[in-house]
This record gives structure tokens, C-alpha cells and sequence, in this order.
């Protein structure tokens, strides 16, 4: 077909408002390499533009791809242009999305999803044989579309300065978009819309918003005409609101009741898009995969819950979760425009005018809230070491969760600890997979278990398969796949399960997994499961620790919410949780072995010896423990124990206690004393305080602990000895005589000095000791006077002093008298300073 028949074949299929734009277009893109274009919903954008480009000069026999968020859109965008062109899809326009593709020799336009382009990115960054990619529904911000932007920037600026690149969206503030383009210039078509009358609710949502949907839509398909698009958080509220609307008798008979939503089949999708038949209507329900891209044919009516649900990544536990969270204003706009696409419609919204004025302008950008292993392994097969200078983002991703990112790349063995990826982890990215599945199907291939890993990442990638059963046993899923019977006799769709064994054999043929005979398979995988999961999460690898309660390899709590058997499991692989509180809930898990551990695991087992202060025993505790993150997988006493560990154990249990737990002796502490003193007056003598002991313990106790390992043991050594080791031989003569342990007084006895208090020494002596003495003794070199304790017959303090002349000579006399008369035996001269010194009563006579 050549250029004026493919014209006048698409012209004859009606003008769309972006016809009348596109010859600017087509110039813009002559000139320039880049261009934004914001079209309204129904400008006809997505199928009119390719088509537009076929003829363009720069072309030159390369193809146009065509980036599209859902596969149902690129799916729903090739038909429709096949079909413009009197073709069949796979001959000029073509699609490829994940397990399946339709594309020809001759296919020029190739519609992909975003995951598509980015695994052609990385096969060849040059996109050699591309004339430009358009970015379709850009206003939805998805993780894939922001990444394949920044990569094919970088191809632009670095490779193929040739290369197009057109930015389309519904809703988008394009001027931000246009800049990071380098200033692309930006066309703008206002669409074709019929005029959609608008209803709030009167007051808010109380209750379930399943019933709150249900009595809006019986009233409105029996109010007004035309089919109804319903829109609902996810697949759950879908089946329940269906559930109850066909069991309605206010349902109005020839009505059907359909689902719409990423997990169905495409034969499931295409039955929901497509017009009803004669005489019938119906109604759609559906997540926002139906909020652009698609047209659902006939639909004149739309109730919107004004709910999205989107991923959040909590950097805080490394676990990603689904929120249900207020749609924007935009996602509202583009939920109503569904009622307008073909005539005038109405839309019904379940929330109050006062709470649309509280609604965000737009959603916030997958980037910032989604799980990004995907997109670091994907950047370190790029090359990027750093993605925050190196990539042109229009919204950079997290700094925190990309860091936890790569560090669960790192377990999983994808990247090394420089963060380049190793040969696994471009083998991981090569299938396409989550890199947690990617990584399990991999290891499960050597060991026979490849078909059943393969299998659980099917189920893994669906919602839960059986909903409404309570058991968190991935097993019993796993059986329904199989055929073998569902849990509590819940039956799964046939559907979704044969869906989900092509989808499994699909990966088979990816990871080069050639299915098994049944009785081989049997006894390879037979309780398989636990151990899969495990592969695929080894953070979420859990220990019992009593209750349903359960302790994660990440350090975290987690906790199976009801009583079932796998309460009592000594160790789960569990494959999701619901992020709530200090613990997580467990909603799917397995039971895996301590011996399954230690064969799979043996690589990141930890072997430490745990050696502690008991303070209960008074001794230290050895054992050797073998640990899998937070998890103590083996605790056994350790016999021979690294001596420095135990010495350490020693020391802190003498800290704790402090130093009176040693066994100190009055000399000891007499001498602790005097050196202490020393100190004070000369601080290069050692600081023998409690603090400088207890902080120094290893290096002046350390040498006469060896061996020891309790309080008893402790109390042999001998402290006085200790203190003095401390010490030079010119240290202990110099003490000796500077701070003595005895003074000789003049009566000839030698008095022991207390030293408790370094800052006043104490001498505790008669005073009759003391007659002939008149100053009062000085040690430390003369600098400190020595505090006298002056004492009666009966060794009872009858005055302190540190002056002793000034005693004899203005105290003396008033002691006199009062020890005179009650120790009249007793020697108590006139003149203290002449009279003979004595330990007796009275001296001895003269001979």
C-alpha cells in the first residue's frame, strides 16, 4: 500500500480532532529530534500518530515503536491500526508484550510495553534500525516509562543523535517534560469530548464501598442509557461488586456483568472492550487499566469509587505493599472523559464536591513509591554507577530505597559488592522476571526444580489464587494449579488457572526449562515449595519464636494472624506480608527445613562464637552460634573459646559491677590510695581512679586474668601486687618515702596513715604520742600536711588538726583539763613541747 492509499484508507475511518495537527507535527519532527504532545482524550493521538509518521522522510525504512503502559492498550492500539490499513496484525503494525508478541518482516510500527523497550535498550542501546519512540499515555508516570525515557536520553545524546523521541499524554504539565527534552517544542490538541453531566455524592462513603458502588449503579443503569464503566481499587472490590450486582433483582434483564483488569486473560480483556451485542448492555468493572489508551465501546455511564490502588515501598522493612489511595484529579478527569468518548454521558462519583477540592492535582510517579530492584539491576547492566548524575530523570527515584534495592541485588548475587552485575544477575534480567523469581527459577534449574519454580512465579505474579481461603500455605496454591484440589473446597477460576499454566510454560521456555516427566516430576518436587520461596526472598526467611509469632532473617517481626498449622512451623519462607505495626502480617508462606538452610544457604551462614558476662552464673558464657541474618539457626556451647573473647566477657562483667567485684585487701586499697595521691600532685604517676581502672582494665588487669572465666576465679589474684606492678622501681622507692604507709612519732611508734581521702591523709594517734612534736608532719615532698586525728587514752578523737603548733599553743590546755579529769592516771604536762612523748599512762622512769 503506498502513501496516498494508506491516506485515504485511514480518512475514510472519520476525522479525529489530531488530524488536524499532525502535518505540524510531522515538520516539528523533520527539524527537530524531540517534540511533547498533549492531546485530550479521543484527539485520536494514539492510533492516528503512528500511522502519520509511516511516510516521514527521515524514516528512511526504520520502524516506529510505540510505548503503551497496559498490554491490553497495545494490544487494543495495533489491531485498531492493522485495521486502519486493511491488515491484519503482525503485517505493518505489529505488538510485542510480555509472552506475546505478533510482529512481521514488514511490521514498521511496533506497539511494545515499557518493559519491552527497556530488554531492547539492553540488547542494543543504540536502537539500531528505530527512527523514534513515542511514549504513549506518558501522564501515567509508570516506573518503565520513566526509566525507558532516561535510557533512551542518554542513547539520544550519546549514540544516535538521529534517534526521535515524542512524549504523548491525556494529562500531563508538559512544560516540565519539554525541558528535560531540551526544550522540545510542545503541540497541544483539545480533543473531541461530548459534554458529560457530573453527580457528587451527597455526603461520604460510609461503610463498604462495594455496597455504596452496587446502589449507585442499579440506579444509574436504570436511570440513564447506554453501557456503564464502573471504576474499583483492584480485583477483589471487582469480583465482590459483581457478585452482588448479579445477584440483584434490580439488575435489568439482557444486563452482563464484566471484569476488566490487568490479570485476565486477552481473551477476557478484548470481551470487555468490545461493543455489546444487539439489545444487550453491560456493565464493566474495572481497575484504571480503563482510564485511557483503552475505548470501552458503547459506555455512556461511569461510576467512579474515586479509589486507585498503587504500590508504596517502605524503605524502612525492604517490603513493598499495595495501598489504596484517592485517585488525582487528572485520573478523575480521565475516568469521567470515558463517558464522553462516543456520545453525551453522565458520571456518577462517590465522593462529595468538598472532598474533590482536597484531591491532588496529579498521581505521584510509580518511581516514587514502587519496589526498585527491577530498575537498579536494569541500570547496572547499563553501566550506571551513580543514577542520580548520570540519567536525566524527570523525577529522580529514591535515594533510600534505591540503596535497599541494591542490596537485595547484592543477596540475591546479581550485583557485586562494586555494584557491577554479575554474570547471574544479567542472566536474571534476560528473562524478563522480578529479580527475586528470576533469581529463583535460575538456582531452582540445577537442582530439577525448574518447572516448579517456574510455576510458583506464575502464581506469585497473580493475586492470591485462592482468596478466600484462610490458610497462608503457598502449597495448597500450588496443588490448584496443579489439579490436585484447593484448600477449604475453594475452587479457582478454570480460567485464570489455565491462564496461569501457559503463563508458567512461557517462562519455561524463557529459562530453556523443558518440562518433566509426571513421576520424575513428583519426587523432584515433591515438597518443593518452602525452599523456592526461600530463593526468591531469602530476607523473608522466618524462625518461630513462639505464638504465630515469628522472627524474619531481616530482623523484623512477623506474625501468622490466625491459628492454622503453619503456627507451629519451626521456619517459613514467606512470599508476602502486609507491612503493619512492629509486626508484619504473614499472608503466604511455606514451610522450609533447618537441613534445607544449611545445604542452600551454606554460603551466607555466619559462624560466631558468643561470649558474655552471665550475670546470673557470676561467670562467663561460650557459644558458638550459627546465624542466617537475625535468625540463630544453631546455639551450642563452644568448649575452647577465643581467650581475648573471654577476657573481654571478663572485663565487661567487671564493669557492670564495678571494681569491688576484685578482691580487695586494706593494703590494696591503702596503696590504690597513695598512688592516687601522687597523681594529683604529678600527673605522669598513673591515674589509678575507679573511672581510669574500669576504663583501662585490659591493659593493667589483663595480664593476670588469663584463664579465668568467674567471680571465684577472680578472687585469686592479689590487688596489692596488682597496684604495684603499676609502678617503676624508682616510682615505688619515690612513694615510700614521699607518701609512707607509717609516720614515727616521737613516742617511737610508727602510726599507719589512712589514705582514703588522697586530698587530706589521715594520722590517727594519742596525743601523748605527740608531746615534742611541734609542726604538724608533711608528705608528698612537704606539699601536703598530714590531717592528725588527736586521740584520748581510750583511742576516742578528742581534736583534728593540720596545724599542730597552733594546737599546743591556743588548743592544748582546754583538752587538758577535760582529759585530766577523766584520765587522772595519765601524764598531761604544761609545756607538751618539752615534756617526754609516751605510749604508757605515764613514762617510764628514768634509770
Amino acid at each position: 500500500m503506498d502513501d496516498r492509499d494508506r491516506k485515504q484508507q485511514i480518512q475514510s475511518q472519520g476525522e479525529l480532532p489530531i488530524d488536524g495537527l499532525l502535518p505540524e507535527l510531522q515538520q516539528l519532527l523533520t527539524e527537530r529530534n524531540a517534540a511533547v504532545l498533549v492531546a485530550a482524550p479521543g484527539a485520536g493521538k494514539t492510533t492516528r500518530v503512528p500511522l502519520a509518521l509511516l511516510s516521514a522522510p527521515w524514516l528512511a525504512g526504520q520502524r516506529i515503536l510505540m510505548l503503551e503502559p497496559r498490554r491490553l492498550a497495545a494490544r487494543a492500539a495495533a489491531r485498531f491500526m492493522a485495521a486502519s490499513l486493511g491488515e491484519q496484525v503482525g503485517g505493518t503494525v505489529g505488538y510485542r508484550v510480555r509472552m506475546d508478541t505478533k510482529v512481521g518482516p514488514s511490521t514498521v510500527i511496533e506497539v511494545i510495553t515499557e518493559g519491552v523497550l527497556t530488554r531492547m535498550l539492553q540488547a542494543d542501546p543504540a536502537l539500531e534500525g528505530v527512527g523514534i519512540v513515542i511514549f504513549d499515555e506518558f501522564h501515567e508516570r509508570h516506573l518503565h516509562g520513566d526509566l525507558g525515557l532516561a535510557l533512551c536520553l542518554q542513547t539520544q545524546a550519546v549514540l544516535r543523535d538521529d534517534l526521535r523521541l515524542l512524549v504523548m499524554s491525556a494529562t500531563l504539565e508538559a512544560e516540565p517534560v519539554a525541558e528535560l527534552l531540551g526544550g522540545a517544542p510542545l503541540l497541544v490538541s483539545e480533543g473531541r469530548a461530548y459534554p458529560v453531566e457530573t453527580h457528587y455524592a451527597a455526603k461520604p462513603v460510609n461503610g463498604r464501598v462495594e455496597d455504596a458502588i452496587t446502589r449507585t449503579v442499579l440506579e444509574a443503569v436504570q436511570r440513564d442509557e447506554g453501557d456503564a464503566l464502573v471504576f474499583l481499587p483492584g480485583a477483589g472490590e471487582i469480583h465482590r461488586v459483581a457478585g452482588l450486582l448479579r445477584a440483584s433483582a434490580a439488575l435489568p434483564a439482557g444486563t452482563q456483568v464484566v471484569p476488566l483488569y490487568g490479570a485476565l486473560s486477552p481473551e477476557e480483556q478484548d470481551r470487555a472492550v468490545a461493543p455489546s451485542a444487539e439489545g444487550e448492555r453491560k456493565i464493566v468493572l474495572a481497575t484504571t487499566i480503563a482510564e485511557s489508551s483503552v475505548t470501552v465501546r458503547g459506555v455512556r455511564i461511569v461510576v467512579d469509587s474515586g479509589l486507585s490502588r498503587v504500590p508504596r515501598f517502605s524503605p524502612r522493612t525492604g517490603m513493598a505493599r499495595l495501598e489504596t489511595v484517592p485517585v488525582s484529579v487528572a485520573s478523575a478527569d480521565q475516568r469521567r472523559g470515558r463517558a464522553g468518548r462516543e456520545a453525551p454521558g453522565v458520571c456518577y462519583r462517590l465522593w462529595t464536591e468538598q472532598e474533590h477540592r482536597q484531591l491532588q492535582p496529579q498521581s505521584e510517579p510509580e518511581l516514587l513509591g514502587a519496589d526498585l530492584a527491577p530498575l537498579a539491576l536494569e541500570l547496572a547492566i547499563w553501566g550506571i554507577a551513580d543514577p542520580f548524575e548520570e540519567l536525566a530523570w524527570l523525577t529522580k527515584p529514591p535515594a533510600a530505597a534505591y540503596s535497599q534495592a541494591q542490596e537485595l541485588l547484592r543477596e540475591l548475587g546479581a550485583l557485586d559488592a562494586g555494584g557491577k552485575p554479575t554474570a547471574h544477575g544479567k542472566a536474571m534480567a534476560e528473562l524478563g522476571m522480578h529479580p527475586r523469581l528470576a533469581h529463583m527459577v535460575l538456582e531452582a534449574k540445577p537442582l530439577g526444580q525448574g518447572e516448579a519454580a517456574c510455576e510458583l512465579a506464575a502464581l506469585l505474579g497473580e493475586r492470591d489464587l485462592l482468596r478466600q481461603t484462610r490458610s497462608i500455605d503457598m502449597r495448597l496454591r500450588v496443588d490448584a494449579l496443579r489439579g490436585r484440589g484447593a484448600g477449604g473446597g475453594e475452587q479457582p477460576d478454570a480460567a485464570v488457572l489455565a491462564r496461569l499454566a501457559a503463563e508458567a510454560r512461557e517462562w519455561m521456555r524463557a529459562a530453556g526449562i523443558a518440562p518433566q516427566q509426571r513421576q520424575a516430576r513428583a519426587a523432584a518436587d515433591a515438597d518443593a515449595t518452602g525452599l523456592l520461596l526461600a530463593l526468591a526472598y531469602p530476607d523473608r526467611i522466618a524462625q518461630r519464636r513462639g505464638d504465630g509469632r515469628f522472627l524474619l532473617r531481616s530482623g523484623r517481626g512477623a506474625a501468622v494472624q490466625e491459628l492454622q498449622p503453619l503456627s507451629s512451623a519451626p521456619y517459613l519462607a514467606t512470599a508476602e506480608l502486609e507491612d503493619s505495626g512492629s509486626d508484619s502480617r504473614i499472608l503466604l508462606g511455606a514451610p522450609i527445613t533447618l537441613a534445607e538452610l544449611e545445604r542452600h544457604f551454606a554460603d551466607q551462614l555466619a559462624e560466631e562464637a558468643d561470649v558474655r558476662w552471665d550475670r546470673q552464673a557470676g561467670a562467663v558464657r561460650a557459644r558458638r552460634r550459627i546465624r542466617l541474618g537475625s535468625l540463630i539457626l544453631k546455639d551450642t556451647q563452644l568448649d575452647r573459646a577465643d581467650p581475648e573473647l573471654v577476657m573481654n566477657a571478663l572485663f565487661s562483667g567487671i564493669a557492670e559491677y564495678g571494681l569491688d567485684m576484685l578482691p580487695w585487701t586494706k593494703q590494696a586499697r591503702q596503696l590504690q590510695a597513695r598512688i592516687a595521691l601522687m597523681h594529683t600532685h604529678n600527673a605522669s604517676w598513673p591515674d589509678v581512679s575507679e573511672e581510669a581502672l574500669l576504663a583501662s582494665l585490659p591493659e593493667w588487669l589483663g595480664p593476670y586474668v588469663g584463664g579465668m572465666r568467674s567471680r571465684s576465679d577472680l578472687s585469686r589474684l592479689n590487688m596489692a601486687q596488682i597496684m604495684e606492678s603499676l609502678l617503676s622501681w624508682q616510682e615505688r622507692s619515690l612513694l615510700d618515702n614521699e607518701v609512707p604507709t607509717h609516720i614515727k612519732v616521737p613516742s617511737g611508734s610508727r602510726i599507719p596513715v589512712d589514705y582514703s581521702d588522697p586530698a587530706a591523709p589521715v594520722l590517727a594517734v594519742r596525743l601523748q604520742e605527740l608531746f615534742g612534736l611541734a609542726q604538724t608532719p608533711r608528705i608528698a615532698g612537704g606539699k601536703l600536711p598530714i590531717t592528725i586525728h588527736l586521740l584520748s587514752p581510750a583511742q576516742r578523737p578528742v581534736q583534728v588538726t593540720q596545724d599542730l603548733a597552733s594546737f599546743w599553743q591556743n588548743t592544748y590546755f582546754e583538752v587538758k583539763k577535760d582529759l585530766k579529769g577523766r584520765y587522772p592516771k595519765h601524764y598531761w604536762p604544761d609545756n607538751p613541747l618539752e615534756a617526754e612523748p609516751t605510749s604508757r599512762a605515764k613514762p617510764r622512769p628514768q634509770a
